[in-house]
């Protein structure tokens, strides 16, 4: 049983991951030389941490995560009201500290919101894969999904709460939605995106999107990370500025470079080559995902897979993108690039629930 288990894994995943916690280790010795290699030190022991958790999702079979999936999402819900009751960081209230080390509860809530998602709608489709399209049903899937988001929103953490958006948009366009409920959608983002600056987005949140459109319009404070990551990736050119000697990694322009911007450390001290490596190994992941997604041997296999494509995909657009000034700035880490325990962890279990998936698989779910 293991051997066909072996047999069947999607190692093309395994190998992306592998590449990108290698490029990770490179960025981060780089740019925590003037503080001890502390955060580098942290990522090795975290990476350590996560292996044998990935090994022991994979060994299970995810049809028993997905059964306890109510549990893991009612667990979840109680931590994400929780910690709103924390002393914020960095104006959030998003982590649990202990000590040195803090938790990101959303990071985890990640694996539970996929699950059960995965959960609900396949029990909703016992009767036929075209019950999700009822307005009842739909909206009792979109119940369940807004639950973590707003409370993710609360605390405030928008980037991670677009995340969950992400893997909800997936998994339903996976799931045989109905094309016209995702017209709608389009037509109601459109439409309540501009309501939603005006009208709901605190000052912090419209001064990020105002310097996303203009980084002129305040360049030393609001605007200054996306210009001083800009001109980091920009001095690179094709081959990088050599490790350790990044101007504005090594001089303390970028900030902070172990997480949100190490992308740029990337572009600037290893160059466009390294750089574009990256996101082709991200495009691979993300492929190899919907593929495993495709090939799952039902469709909670199917939903769960697509799920974290979903996730994956926003992580690494969003990341990349706001380091380029392309998209606001929100804080979401590049998966497995940037320093943190939590996101390291939340991150190789989905690997593993991904490796579990394709280990298992059989045959085609998709819908034509």
């Amino acid at each position: 049983m293991k051997r066909k288990l072996l047999k069947n894994i999607e190692w093309g995943i395994l190998i992306c991951t592998i590449l990108l916690i290698v490029i990770s280790f490179v960025a981060l010795l780089s740019a925590t030389q003037n503080s001890d290699y502390d955060e580098f030190k942290k990522q090795i022991v975290w990476v350590l941490v996560s292996i044998p958790i990935m090994i022991i999702v994979i060994l299970i079979d995810y049809d028993i995560f997905v059964k306890v999936s109510p549990v893991l999402y009612g667990a979840s819900i109680i931590v994400l009201i929780t910690v709103l009751f924390t002393d914020p960081i960095n104006g959030a209230s998003s982590w649990f500290s202990f000590g040195q080390f803090t938790i990101q509860p959303a990071e985890f809530a990640k694996i539970a919101f996929v699950l059960f998602l995965a959960f609900v709608i396949t029990k909703i489709q016992q009767k036929g894969r075209d019950e999700i399209s009822r307005p009842l049903k739909l909206g009792l899937i979109l119940l369940v999904a807004a639950v973590p988001i707003l409370l993710i929103v609360k605390q405030p953490d928008y980037g991670t709460a677009c995340a969950f958006v992400m893997g909800l948009i997936f998994i339903l366009f996976v799931s045989g939605i109905k094309k016209r409920y995702i017209i709608t959608a389009i037509m109601a983002v459109v439409i309540l995106v501009p309501v939603a600056y005006f009208f709901v987005l605190p000052e912090h949140a419209k001064e990020r999107i105002d310097v996303y459109l203009n980084p002129d319009l305040d360049p030393r404070g609001a605007g200054y990370n996306i210009i001083q990551s800009k001109l980091a990736i920009g001095a690179g050119q094709l081959l990088g500025m050599g490790l350790f000697k990044g101007n504005q990694t090594q001089l303390g322009y970028l900030y902070p470079k172990t997480t949100d911007f190490i992308y740029s450390v990337i572009g600037e001290e290893l160059g466009f080559l390294v750089a574009a490596g990256v996101i082709i190994l991200y495009v691979i992941l993300i492929t190899k995902a919907m593929y495993v997604a495709k090939t799952a041997k039902d469709d909670m296999g199917s939903y769960i897979a697509a799920g974290i494509a979903g996730i994956f995909f926003f992580h690494m657009v969003e990341n990349i993108g706001m380091t380029m000034g392309l998209l606001p700035i929100t804080g979401i880490p590049l998966p497995f690039v940037s320093y943190g325990g939590s996101s390291m962890i939340t991150n190789f279990i989905m690997i593993g629930l991904l490796l579990n998936i394709s280990a298992r698989r059989k045959r085609a779910l998709f819908v034509d």
